[in-house]
């Protein structure tokens, strides 16, 4: 669903809204204005936690030419 972040220019609030239509007329959800204006909006990624004891440093390996160290043969395990 396209969720945007839209900001009033009659009284600066910020709010969110579900446009399914891009010609859909959008107005402040605080003071009803007309005048909004979509800003760019940030969002979080999140992935499950990993041990950092369970990955590979990063960096090239010195020893084998692997492309991140502890992939090669000679990594203690």
């Amino acid at each position: 669903m396209p969720l945007y972040e839209y900001e009033c220019k009659n009284c600066g609030t910020r709010f969110e809204q579900l446009v399914f239509d891009r010609r859909a007329k959008v107005t402040c959800k605080a003071c009803g204005g007309p005048k909004v204006v979509r800003v760019v909006s940030t969002f979080a990624v999140v992935s499950p936690t990993v041990e950092a004891s369970s990955q590979a440093e990063s960096g090239p390996c010195g020893v084998c030419g692997a492309p991140q160290r502890g992939m090669c043969e000679t990594a203690e395990q």
